[in-house]
């Protein structure tokens, strides 16, 4: 049998702790704040063809642009490090323009999809069949937009000082994954 309830648990399961929607919601609410409506159908949507396109060619994409997953992983590290700042020191990096929509940067891509996500999923393939990793990747989007569409609610239920002493921890914690990417893939990188 194709599917293997085993390997769906183990991909969901790393996907999630790789994403992290949960450790995303101070971001998520900031962005809401900032942009009003997150079109929470089309960051899911966006994140989820992201998702599945580096499940299938990502390492073609990569190669197209003679980008090594590590360069990428790097790339990625800089925007959420640049994420945790506005966070710790609330200060905006990241111009919104009227015309632009904050549901795809930095919310689906790098936030969600981000490098994290796709060279995992790059990863992933070599453990686990396709038609898992898939389920895993549908399991997860299902959450994520649970998620954002719950966010005002959580906000009310954590209140405002609990947005703020979220945003705060969660912006050292965004800093040390881009921190740790950054160091991993640039010793990776050198070898």
């Amino acid at each position: 049998m194709i599917f293997s309830f085993k390997q769906i648990a183990s991909v969901t399961l790393i996907l999630f702790s790789v994403i992290d929607i949960v450790g995303a919601i101070p971001v998520i609410i900031d962005l809401r704040k900032k942009h009003g409506s997150l079109h929470e159908e089309k960051v899911t949507m966006v994140s989820g063809l992201i998702m599945v396109v580096f499940l299938f060619v990502g390492d073609s994409i990569l190669a197209l642009f003679g980008i090594d997953v590590q360069s990428f992983a790097i790339a990625g590290a800089i925007i959420i490090f640049i994420l945790g700042l506005e966070m710790v020191l609330d200060k905006h990096f990241f111009q919104s323009h009227p015309e632009s929509s904050s549901s795809i940067v930095p919310l689906a891509f790098p936030l969600i999809a981000g490098a994290g996500t796709a060279t995992t999923i790059i990863s992933l393939k070599a453990e686990y069949s396709v038609p898992n990793i898939l389920v895993g990747i549908v399991a997860n989007l299902i959450l994520i937009y649970v998620v954002l569409r719950l966010s005002n609610q959580i906000e009310k239920w954590i209140g405002i000082a609990g947005v703020n002493v979220l945003r705060k921890v969660f912006g050292i914690v965004l800093l040390a994954i881009a921190i740790k990417l950054f160091k991993t893939n640039l010793f990776n990188l050198s070898m």
